[in-house]
């Protein structure tokens, strides 16, 4: 038997890391929105053990993978560790990217793993797994649109974008996370993102406030040259907004058309490699087959 699901990526569409916690993780806030860049996961029932295979990126298929991860917690959870299944990986989110590509690789996973061995957990179930597994995992199970807060795992579920066309694009650098949190700790002067305000318009549906409210005190505590250089690039099409997402490095612009989201990407492409044209979504992970 063998099952295919969707791994939606998501957007940061405002960011705040608040503090240290006394656990030594930082307390953040989020407005999350899931988009419709996907990986793709495969899972086949073998004879036994968890095997993985990547295609579309150099990554090391191995326990390390969140998509292995995922698997053996799941089985654990179910009390069948015996159980076997091979996964084939099929990467198309860019990595270190900030789109929580490996969440959704480990999202899809657990879905995946329900629908093979028919155990039936409730998706509130599936994010309490994922949360061992990584702390954008439950979003990604979840999808559409939440405030995430804690350290990402705690979520409440907010009335998703349904409008709008988005341009992504990954510059010639990656943010390891871990360096990203020093930028933010030895950082001052940081703005507030308005969460409350842009669950307000994402509900009323008013895009040109949207993006009016993006917000991610990462980009203005890393200052990276290559993504200043990028979002400037995008702001002379005219977005709504534009931002970072996560902790890096790929940027995304908000247009109310596909028309000016395809003539942005096309500008972009002359310089990018890594530019993708998506939609927000209403749902997360996604049984296909």
């Amino acid at each position: 038997m063998m099952v295919r699901v969707s791994a939606p990526a998501k957007l940061n569409l405002t960011l705040d890391v608040l503090g240290v916690r006394a656990d030594g993780y930082h307390e953040m806030k989020s407005v999350m929105q899931a988009v419709d860049l996907c990986d793709t996961v495969e899972l086949t029932e073998t004879a036994g053990g968890i095997t993985l295979a990547i295609m579309g990126s150099d990554l090391v298929p191995d326990e390390r993978n969140t998509a292995y991860k995922a698997a053996a917690a799941f089985l654990q959870y179910i009390h069948r560790e015996e159980y076997g299944v091979h996964i084939d990986l099929h990467k198309h989110i860019p990595m270190q990217a900030g789109m929580a590509g490996g969440s959704a690789d480990a999202a899809a996973v657990l879905v995946g793993m329900n629908a093979l061995t028919g155990a039936g957990l409730s998706t509130e179930t599936l994010c309490e797994i994922g949360a061992a597994v990584g702390a954008d995992v439950p979003f990604c199970v979840a999808g559409g649109a939440a405030v995430a807060s804690g350290i990402g795992t705690t979520l409440r579920a907010v009335a998703p974008l349904t409008d709008g066309w988005i341009v992504a694009a990954k510059p010639a650098v990656s943010v390891s996370t871990a360096e990203a949190y020093r930028a933010i700790d030895s950082a001052q002067g940081l703005p507030t993102p308005d969460h409350d305000g842009m669950c307000e318009a994402m509900a009323a549906g008013d895009l040109p406030r949207v993006g009016e409210l993006l917000c991610n005190v990462f980009e203005d505590a890393l200052a990276l040259p290559a993504v200043t250089a990028l979002l400037d690039e995008m702001r002379v099409c005219a977005p709504l907004g534009c931002r970072m997402t996560g902790s890096g490095s790929v940027v995304f612009a908000l247009f109310p058309s596909e028309e000016e989201a395809s003539r942005c990407a096309a500008m972009l492409q002359e310089k990018y490699t890594e530019v993708y044209i998506c939609r927000p979504i209403t749902g997360g992970a996604e049984v296909l087959i």
